[in-house]
């Protein structure tokens, strides 16, 4: 008997090796994007399912819009590594992992296409719907792991993700003159920032000390939600846009 993809979208399978149980009692409620940043796709399903690379991922989404299931969704893919979103650190137990062929910044980084894209998005929509994932859910891969990663980067198309019902968004603030906060400055301000980036789900401390780990938080956030101007600044732009993003999260209760 052929074995089924979970998904209803045209999908083959690529079955990995690399896959445990998920741990505790967690639902899944998470997507995390990535990009392959390999110089080829052959070689980045090669590696993903390649048993002494201890890496994988639930889907990978090739150029052409080819989806290949690796790992069932209900087992835990080893694609967020050291990560965090929200108070939560085992990632990989509550979240599908979705690695998109480019090359990535050390080979080459490029638009991704639109078959491609038009893809993910698809895939996220069926799986946000099948497990009730809400759209402040489907994260960057940067976003969980500020600190080590920047994929999928700038750019990837969230605005047009958002367009289809997939993922939080809203339009960035303008970039422009203005006070700013960087990497050595102290104070409430910069608590303020903190305070902010913690409360959508970064990991970071409320310290008052802009360093260097407020900076790769920044620097994510900036990816993700304000891709013109990718350097680690809060900028009044950034934060204006988190204020935002914050504002426009659904209201518990």
């Amino acid at each position: 008997m052929a074995v089924k993809t979970d998904t209803s979208l045209p999908a083959r399978l690529q079955p990995s090796p690399n896959h445990g149980e998920r741990r505790g009692d967690m639902p899944i409620d998470m997507i995390v994007l990535h990009y392959t940043g390999m110089q080829s796709g052959e070689l980045a399903i090669r590696r993903l399912c390649d048993p002494r690379s201890e890496v994988s991922a639930h889907y990978i989404v090739d150029e052409d819009g080819t989806i290949l299931q690796c790992v069932p969704e209900a087992r835990r893919a080893w694609h967020a590594g050291k990560a965090f979103w929200k108070g939560e650190r085992d990632i990989n137990s509550r979240s599908i992992g979705i690695e998109i062929v480019n090359p990535g910044h050390e080979f080459g980084y490029r638009p991704f296409p639109d078959a491609q894209v038009a893809a993910v998005t698809d895939l996220c929509r069926d799986i946000c719907r099948r497990h009730g994932i809400p759209p402040e859910r489907v994260l960057a891969h940067s976003d969980v792991s500020a600190d080590r990663k920047e994929d999928p980067g700038e750019l990837f198309p969230w605005a047009r993700l958002a367009g289809e019902g997939v993922g939080h968004w809203v339009e960035p603030a303008p970039t422009g003159s203005g006070r700013y906060f960087q990497q050595g400055e102290e104070g409430q301000p910069v608590e303020a920032l903190q305070s902010m980036l913690g409360l959508y789900g970064y990991d970071i401390a409320v310290t008052g000390v802009f360093d260097r780990k407020t900076s790769d938080a920044v620097r994510a956030f900036q990816r993700h939600f304000r891709p013109e101007r990718v350097d680690g600044i809060a900028d009044m732009s950034t934060i204006a846009t988190l204020h935002s993003l914050l504002s426009a999260l659904p209201r518990l209760g």
